[in-house]
């Protein structure tokens, strides 16, 4: 598949804190849709931005951050009467964001409350990764760093619009100055960009009819490969002996998207505290010094 010619939705969250399954809610979202021209700017660009209820208290100190009040989305309707217009958005997509598993963590606690899933789009792209692959030497990688880098306009950090924009833009800098000899292939972008996409077709894994990615085969067939991370593993190194020599059981695209699916949803990225390594001391802020960026990587900073 043909990545330049599909769809690049970058998106943001603003949030009332950071837990997207301890009780924090979206109070605004906003999906910056891009084309690229054929020389690897951008050409089109469409916003779809919502303010959004949480339905509880709004920190002070997010206030500070966001300037988005209570009194701002006193009117704003709950993320589920929203629900159906974002998840929509995502299909069939390049998706781009910054510092992606906060924001994925977030849309996809909202969605769950409203019965539905993640909707698995065909890629997902982290521009911290992306910061962190072309300037290694940098001391940030902060959004407001990266764009400057790249010359690309942030003018009102902490909003969700001016925040999805220019990680949009920054993704087609990156591309565009740095990824030589990527070209247009779908599954080359993943593999340059170390993100994940869609499992492979007619593979032992695969999505349901709720659109969930789920083993097709095995002893847990039917169940959310999520649920399962050791035998997303073990799919990734099993061999057989057939014909009188040992074999991979899968091929190599299936072991090559288990091993990706790992890397980028199964762990976290930094420690608070170097020295120990107990539940509570796995930190949000992370990769804004270089002493964490090879450490774990669920959790970590906004822009």
């Amino acid at each position: 598949m043909k990545w330049k010619s599909l769809p690049i939705v970058a998106f943001d969250t603003e949030t009332t804190g950071l837990e997207p399954f301890g009780g924090d809610r979206i109070i605004e979202f906003a999906a910056v849709v891009l084309t690229l021209g054929p020389d690897g700017r951008v050409a089109e660009r469409t916003d779809h931005s919502f303010l959004i209820n949480p339905e509880r208290q709004i920190p002070r100190k997010v206030t500070e951050i966001t300037g988005i009040s209570e009194a701002d989305v006193a009117d704003a309707p709950p993320f589920a009467d929203v629900a159906e217009q974002i998840h929509s958005l995502f299909g069939d997509t390049l998706t781009v964001a910054h510092n992606y598993p906060f924001d994925m963590g977030f849309l996809s606690s909202e969605f769950e409350r409203t019965g539905r899933h993640w909707p698995e789009p065909l890629a997902e792209i982290d521009t911290v990764d992306l910061s962190m692959k072309v300037f290694k030497d940098a001391r940030s990688h902060k959004l407001s760093d990266l764009s400057d880098r790249l010359d690309v306009r942030l003018e009102r950090a902490h909003r969700a619009t001016d925040d999805a924009a220019a990680c949009g833009y920054a993704f087609a800098e990156v591309m565009r100055r740095h990824a030589e000899g990527v070209g247009d292939d779908l599954q080359s972008l993943l593999d340059w960009c170390g993100a994940i996409g869609k499992p492979p077709e007619g593979g032992p894994i695969g999505p349901d009819v709720h659109g969930r990615v789920v083993f097709r085969e095995g002893p847990h067939t039917g169940d959310p490969v999520s649920h399962h991370p050791i035998h997303l593993a073990w799919m990734d190194k099993a061999k057989v002996y057939r014909q009188g020599t040992w074999q991979w059981r899968y091929p190599e695209s299936v072991r090559r998207w288990a091993s990706r699916y790992l890397e980028v949803r199964g762990a976290g990225r930094a420690r608070q505290n170097p020295k120990s390594f107990g539940v509570g001391d796995w930190a949000i802020d992370s990769c804004l010094a270089r002493p964490t960026q090879s450490l774990l990587r669920h959790d970590r900073p906004r822009a």
